[in-house]
């Protein structure tokens, strides 16, 4: 296996895009990013997306985004794993240039969502669970969350408002980042006050749905660190699953999948959670930021929520989290998450995080859930120049 490296990293702002389509936003995010690694033609490109078909009525994304973006002929595929279709896409990327597949791959997440009718969004959503054990009862996937965010709130004693201080970081990150969809601060009290959407789930504990897209170029670590390039070492990818189902899992309250997933990377890369500098966490619902962090190692089960608490998660604390404003406030373009995650990341490592910019930053992970925790992707990545 090669070492391997993001030459390069391109993204759209998120949010409505009602001049640009799916295949325009994916094919911007992808010239971008070969611009930015000083490429002209991959050879195989990697495209995340969970709800083209659904909501957009396109399917075969991969031939699709080859062809607008001036690559005809190359190989393409879309790629699917729910909310983690992007990191999904990075994987296989990255997994065809260690083999030595190829030698420069593209991996790209694209989502347009805001143009659907909110009833048909959450019917599209509601996918990503199990269909005949959940969907088909109604339960929508706020809803799950709603689940999860109860039973932890009864098993640990937390009131709803002790989980405020994930979306109070997260829009106070996003309002330094150009790319967010929500640049601006919210207080304590305006969290405890926000609308429940699914109680005891409220407006504020949610990710914002958008369009949007971003995309990375993957290249052996020989070749990307090729000036005027500045590399990031993907120094771990690592992959698992658990049960689609909430009712199927082992511990509703334990993230197996991601706990694998972290586990398997902290053994590649060598490392352990006290190493990391900064953490692009799933933030999609307060709650998941909470069993994400306890998955990894970060905190013991049920205390996830004093990091949060205590502001340890903050950009100059112990455990910067969400650094550009996570899915919470960036938004949740959810087939392009993942590597909207990854382009944070690289910004942060390559030192390009402006006022966010976590001095000295080395080495960042990135968390991608799919579902409610049934397929997750963990990278970390370093800096190497």
């Amino acid at each position: 296996m090669r070492d391997v490296c993001i030459a390069g990293i391109g993204q759209i702002a998120v949010g409505e895009h009602w001049d640009r389509s799916l295949r325009d936003m994916a094919v911007d995010a992808v010239v971008s990013a070969l611009n930015d690694a000083q490429v002209e033609r991959p050879q195989m490109l990697f495209v995340g997306n969970m709800l083209s078909g659904q909501l957009s009525l396109q399917e075969n994304l991969g031939a699709l985004v080859a062809d607008y973006a001036g690559l005809r002929g190359i190989e393409a595929f879309k790629i699917e794993a729910a909310c983690a279709s992007a990191a999904a896409a990075l994987r296989l990327a990255y997994l065809a240039v260690a083999g030595g597949m190829c030698d420069v791959a593209v991996a790209c997440g694209v989502e347009k969502m805001t143009e659907s009718r909110s009833d048909r969004v959450t019917t599209a959503l509601a996918t990503a669970a199990d269909a005949v054990y959940e969907a088909e009862q109604g339960v929508s996937f706020v809803a799950l969350n709603a689940l999860l965010m109860q039973r932890y709130m009864h098993q640990y004693g937390y009131r709803r408002e002790d989980f405020g201080g994930f979306a109070v970081n997260a829009h106070a990150n996003a309002a330094g980042n150009p790319w967010a969809m929500f640049q601006r601060p919210i207080t304590p009290e305006q969290f405890a006050t926000a609308r429940l959407i699914a109680a005891p789930i409220s407006l504020l504990d949610s990710a914002g749905i958008g369009d949007g897209a971003a995309a990375v170029v993957v290249m052996p670590a020989d070749l990307a660190g090729q000036p005027p390039r500045k590399p990031v070492r993907i120094r771990a990818s690592a992959s698992a699953t658990d049960a689609v189902a909430l009712h199927d899992r082992r511990d509703p309250l334990v993230l197996d999948a991601a706990a694998l997933s972290a586990g398997r990377a902290y053994a590649e890369a060598g490392v352990g959670p006290q190493d990391v500098d900064l953490f692009e966490l799933h933030d999609a619902f307060t709650i998941m930021s909470a069993l994400s962090i306890e998955a990894c190692g970060l905190a013991p089960r049920g205390h996830g929520v004093g990091l949060a608490k205590e502001g340890a998660i903050a950009l100059h604390a112990a455990h910067p989290m969400s650094t550009m404003g996570g899915l919470k406030a960036r938004g949740h373009p959810v087939g392009a998450t993942g590597l909207y995650q990854v382009v944070e990341a690289c910004l942060q490592l390559r030192g390009e995080a402006g006022v966010n910019q976590i001095k000295g930053a080395s080495l960042a992970m990135t968390q991608n859930i799919g579902g409610s925790g049934a397929n997750v992707f963990t990278h970390i990545l370093e800096r190497c120049w």
